[in-house]
């Protein structure tokens, strides 16, 4: 989803950060004693070592407040220039980190792709060209571009068009043959383990594949009819005429609608529009996409009738045998550029934005497919394959290279949707530092987002020394709450963090507002006689 990797139901705010940190206080206390006035018990954690003695005054009343005594916390700040603990809380704990999971795949893409790094798409051909028909199949070998998207195009069959604009000007009028995938880059689950089942039908849980259209979602636009009895009108998006979509919903009466969306065959591609609505009322509906590829290829035979290019076979929905190994050259993209394979001609290809443009995207809004298609990129340059396996087995070897403890992390999936992801603050902040020194660290930071002023920290830390002075991943799942980045202090030191909480019995909001105390009282922080 954009924001998280799990939409957490939100709250509004008011007052400023130490005020609601002071009014929880002050309700919990009375609570404990029937409202009569009473000092509230601060369950600090045992002075350690070495840490910042002013860090420690400000951060263990924020965690150690005992509506937190349920909660687990894991914190660790430090120096970044200098490699100090400035503090420490349960460093080595292993917490579910939501969204902070993009951090890492993050960081291991920059680092092993390069910010320049663009995905290919290749267009080729089984058949020559002959008086403006292709005499063979129209192949698409798709590598898991994840910007076929509204959100880099402003319209998702853009880059699709563009494709039916070259082929037309190659002279193609008709493909004799069909319409297919070339290349099954990622050949296992288009979702990662863990991931919880009723989350599958919502739009930040689509799942990927090598062809990947608007981030796995359609849209739909259901409009009541005139007048009570009339019929109800539903328009897809990105694509006009894919999936199918059956409407039973009715126009009739007043009231809020209620209309919802079912699936009517096996691969769940025909959908049927269902309920109630008000005359000319309009309801805005998103579903994922079961069959990716399929999609993807329905929209670009809409692209090519509207071009006015027929495809007489059709759309087939399973990849052709025999295509699409990985690429030769020096560099990560060279190597992943697919190879056309035997029997066939390349035409053209399409390349994506670079890198460094998609990794913005995927941190600052939280994109869960960029996660998911960058993972498996990495497994497909390290074996040949995008799986799961091989992308996990990437990332870990390189965490390890970095030097985090091999207990210190488990990786399940590439975005943080999965419960099954376990980090520890010391991995998160060992990435924050290495990617501090690597040639593509200005990359890393600018990708992050920005206290107040972009991304999902566009609403926090707003205010005061936060605001345009963090840069940190938010993180968000059910019983999570996660952020992890830089902040610089008020006498000049800048500092890297990671603060991750799970289990709690209090709201997330009270999570939410402690974790950006934390921060905001480092930003504060300042060496005695500076």
């Amino acid at each position: 989803m954009a924001g998280h990797a799990r939409r957490p139901r939100r709250t509004r705010r008011h007052g400023p950060l130490s005020r609601r940190l002071a009014l929880l206080a002050v309700v919990v206390a009375g609570a404990a004693c029937g409202g009569g006035r009473s000092r509230v018990t601060v369950h600090a954690a045992p002075p350690s070592r070495g840490m910042d003695s002013a860090a420690v005054r400000a951060i263990d009343p924020v965690v150690g407040h005992r509506s937190f005594r349920n909660a687990t916390w894991g914190i660790l700040v430090v120096d970044a220039a200098s490699g100090d603990t400035v503090y420490a809380r349960n460093p080595e704990a292993l917490l579910v980190p939501a969204s902070n999971q993009k951090l890492i795949t993050g960081a291991v893409a920059l680092h092993t792709l390069g910010p320049a790094f663009r995905f290919t798409t290749l267009v080729a051909a089984t058949g020559p060209i002959r008086q403006g028909t292709l005499q063979g199949d129209l192949v698409i070998l798709g590598t898991g571009d994840p910007t076929f998207s509204d959100r880099f195009h402003g319209d998702a069959l853009r880059p699709l068009r563009a494709i039916a604009d070259s082929l037309y000007r190659l002279g193609i009028r008709r493909v004799s043959g069909r319409l297919v995938s070339g290349l099954d880059a990622f050949p296992d689950a288009s979702v990662g383990q863990g991931w919880a089942w009723d989350d599958l039908d919502r739009s930040y849980a689509a799942g990927v594949d090598e062809l990947l259209l608007n981030e796995g979602v359609t849209r739909l636009r259901v409009v009541g009819g005139p007048a009570d009895g009339a019929p109800v009108e539903v328009r897809t998006a990105p694509a006009r005429t894919f999936p199918p979509v059956r409407v039973t919903a009715r126009t009739a009466g007043g009231g809020q609608p209620e209309v919802w969306v079912a699936r009517d065959d096996g691969n769940g591609s025909t959908l049927t529009v269902a309920g109630r609505l008000p005359p000319r009322a309009v309801v805005e509906l998103e579903v994922t996409n079961r069959n990716q590829t399929v999609v993807f290829l329905e929209a670009l035979r809409e692209a090519l009738t509207e071009r006015g290019i027929t495809v007489a076979g059709g759309v087939t929905p399973r990849p052709l045998a025999g295509g699409g190994g990985l690429g030769g050259g020096p560099s990560a993209e060279s190597r992943a550029r697919p190879s056309p394979g035997p029997g066939r001609s390349t035409l053209f290809s399409l390349v994506s934005p670079p890198l460094a443009q998609v990794l913005a995207v995927f941190q600052k809004s939280s994109v869960n497919q960029i996660g998911e298609a960058l993972l498996k990129t990495l497994g497909r340059l390290r074996t040949g394959s995008g799986t799961y396996e091989s992308g996990i087995d990437a990332v870990k070897r390189q965490l390890i290279t970095w030097g985090a403890a091999a207990d210190g992390f488990v990786v399940r999936d590439g975005s943080g949707l999965s419960r099954l992801n376990v980090v520890s603050a010391e991995t998160l902040v060992r990435v924050l530092l290495r990617m501090r020194q690597d040639t593509a660290s200005a990359t890393f930071l600018a990708a992050l987002p920005v206290a107040g002023v972009d991304g999902t920290l566009g609403r926090r830390l707003g205010g005061g020394p936060t605001r345009g002075n963090v840069r940190a991943k938010t993180g968000s799942l059910e019983q999570v709450r996660a952020l992890s980045g830089y902040v610089t202090t008020a006498d000049g030191r800048q500092l890297a963090f990671a603060v991750l909480c799970n289990n709690w019995t209090v709201s997330a909001e009270t999570v939410e507002t402690a974790i950006d105390e934390i921060v905001l009282r480092l930003a504060r922080l300042r060496r005695p006689g500076r």
